[in-house]
């Protein structure tokens, strides 16, 4: 039976989210804040950690598994693969701009945090719809659920202490539907318990952050 990779989808939302979000955060900080550039570098890393992730776990565990069982697709994944490792330049980039400028919100240390993002964001316009069209049906055809729902688990592992709730907040408002559908398939109920007595006031409050500064 076909198994569903739909999960796909529903992170590159999260990450085509936070990465188009993230210049207007950058460029709404006032020259100088460090401490409102503190915020915005904090979820931008948090979103690369994940981005950087996601890409691990397929480099390390999909490819090679897609190659070997529909052979006729080889060129769709080398060409992912050559996709992954044009935007890995632009994810180390933002990497290696980010400490400056988190410590001292500088607009001029600002501007490397933006090209980067601006490499990113074109990247993740061309990778995306790529890797939907032509990988997640492949995936569906090939794969076992539980070699699909290793991505999700290695992601999670690779969530950063602390910044759980960001990184759920952004994936459901991310959603077309807010995150309804994905909460109920994704998230076990003493989770959503929790996500509704506290994670969604602190995403709320961390998003104001985002926009504003901490208060």
């Amino acid at each position: 039976m076909p198994c569903d990779a739909s999960g796909m989808a529903e992170i590159h939302r999260a990450f085509k989210a936070a990465f188009r979000d993230g210049v207007a955060f950058v460029e709404g900080v006032a020259d100088g804040d460090a401490a409102h550039a503190e915020v915005v570098a904090k979820h931008l890393n948090l979103f690369s950690v994940a981005l950087h992730t996601h890409h691990e776990f397929e480099d390390q565990d999909l490819w090679g598994k897609l190659r070997d069982r529909a052979p006729a697709c080889a060129l769709h994944v080398d060409r992912m693969q050559s996709q992954h490792a044009a935007m890995l330049v632009q994810l180390n980039a933002l990497d290696a701009a980010l400490p400056t400028w988190r410590a001292s919100g500088s607009s001029a240390a600002a501007q490397p945090v933006l090209s980067a993002l601006a490499g990113i964001n074109s990247a993740l316009d061309e990778h995306l719809p790529d890797e939907e069209a032509k990988i997640v049906p492949l995936m569906e055809e090939v794969l076992t659920q539980p070699e699909v729902d290793a991505a999700a688990d290695h992601g999670r592992r690779a969530t950063p202490k602390g910044q759980a709730f960001p990184m759920l907040g952004g994936i459901l408002a991310a959603q077309p539907d807010g995150g309804t559908a994905f909460m109920h398939k994704n998230i076990p109920p003493p989770v959503r318990l929790v996500w509704r007595a506290i994670g969604r006031r602190k995403y709320e409050a961390n998003r104001q952050a985002l926009l504003h500064g901490p208060r």
